[in-house]
């Protein structure tokens, strides 16, 4: 059973999917602009942050909020902070390409306690709470039991905010591609996360993803029975953005390849 805090991550998340969805290829005209180069922000991202704030505000009043479009706001004192990704996979979005989602994900005393991915397109509700197991609609689910990376399906986005760790990246997408079964980079890290803990993808790395990017995929990986590390297979992850999650035999081989290509302090 949903406690209420869940509950109000999962409606918030409705909230800001129903905005996307209404404009789903059906922008207006100049809705669509560039924070850096590639890195796009439209008007339904920052409506759609708009409506899951209120729905959560409804709620819990005094909390706060750290969004991707708005940044941190609210009191340091506040029993809970809210992490926000209101468009998981802009580029995809404005493209038309079928792969993007609401990330939220609610965090106390420095731990994410609740989690909630939403892919309105297909109708397919990750969540989770810390104790409590995590599911998909109604379906538990659990991480693969995939034993190594060899003939591993594994996730993966490109470093494009980073342009200047490609090679580092190239060096360990390499090596990965040697001994996978296949890659996949379809634009949607929380999405990607929350396959993981499906157990559709058995492992996924990235370079410099930001918190609203991971938050709620730390918690459905971890309440799965997976992990996520940064490359030396600690928590740096929160600081730095540098992941490595999955079941564990897929997630330690790809940091073992990791610590022989590059250092975690390199990326």
């Amino acid at each position: 059973m949903r406690s209420n805090l869940l509950e109000t991550a999962v409606a918030a998340a409705r909230a800001g999917g129903a905005v996307l969805v209404r404009n789903w290829r059906a922008l207006p005209a100049g809705s669509v602009t560039e924070k850096q180069k590639n890195d796009f922000v439209t008007s339904a991202d920052r409506e759609s942050e708009a409506a899951i704030i209120q729905r959560i505000r409804e709620t819990f009043p005094d909390d706060a909020f750290l969004g991707e479009e708005g940044g941190a706001s609210g009191s340091a004192r506040a029993p809970r902070t809210w992490i926000i990704d209101p468009l998981d996979g802009t580029s995809n979005y404005v493209s038309g390409f079928p792969f993007w989602c609401v990330s939220i994900a609610a965090r106390e005393q420095g731990e994410i306690v609740a989690g909630v991915v939403w892919d309105p397109l297909r109708d397919e509700l990750y969540s989770a709470e810390r104790g409590g197991g995590v599911f998909r609609n109604a379906e538990p689910l659990r991480v693969s039991d995939c034993a190594g990376v060899d003939g591993a399906f594994v996730a993966t986005g490109f470093p494009f905010r980073y342009r200047e760790r490609i090679d580092l990246y190239l060096s360990l997408f390499r090596e990965v591609f040697l001994h996978a079964r296949a890659i996949r980079r379809a634009g949607s890290a929380a999405l990607d996360l929350a396959m993981v803990a499906a157990g559709v993808f058995d492992g996924f790395f990235e370079f410099r993803l930001s918190p609203w990017d991971l938050a709620a995929g730390s918690l459905l990986i971890e309440e799965a029975g997976g992990e996520m590390t940064d490359f030396a297979g600690g928590r740096a992850y929160w600081e730095r953005g540098n992941i490595v999650a999955g079941c564990r035999g897929v997630a330690r081989e790809i940091r073992e390849i990791a610590g022989r290509l590059l250092k975690e302090d390199e990326i």
